[in-house]
């Protein structure tokens, strides 16, 4: 593989894993950080659809669940058609820390684009991540 598959980031947050994984696997969490609008089905199987103002939807499915640990799931890759059916796959692991929470954020999936395709996605993604835990951050610390 001449680029690489994966996006990792790491936050010390200080908000207990409880807090944060509420934030990451609730309608109220995800609708307010990471759409402007969110359902979710938190199940194994299940789906969480992210609405934004823009009218742009995101359906994601879940793959893990393990309160207050893991939460995993696929979603569509950025720059491919809806009907696409190649996804990456997205985990937030929360380990406690202190009297916070230690949360690492692994996106993988994108080795199975070709360059061009590629380029668009893991770039778009890369950047996404910074915006998105930043209000991650803003939303656990009262600040949204």
């Amino acid at each position: 593989m001449a680029f690489p598959d994966r996006i990792e980031r790491t936050l010390e947050l200080k908000h207990a894993p409880e807090r944060v994984w509420q934030a990451l696997t609730t309608a109220e969490g995800l609708g307010t950080w990471f759409g402007q609008q969110a359902e979710v089905d938190l199940r194994v199987g299940g789906q969480a659809k992210l609405t934004w103002d823009s009218g742009d939807v995101a359906t994601l499915t879940i793959e893990r669940v393990e309160p207050p640990h893991v939460f995993g799931y696929t979603w569509m890759i950025y720059g491919l058609p809806a009907d696409d059916p190649r996804r990456t796959y997205v985990e937030f692991t929360l380990e406690p820390s202190g009297s916070g929470t230690t949360l690492t954020m692994v996106e993988t999936g994108f080795a199975q684009l070709p360059d061009g395709e590629y380029k668009k996605a893991y770039s778009a993604n890369n950047e996404g991540w910074t915006n998105e835990l930043g209000e991650l951050v803003a939303y656990l610390d009262g600040n949204h």
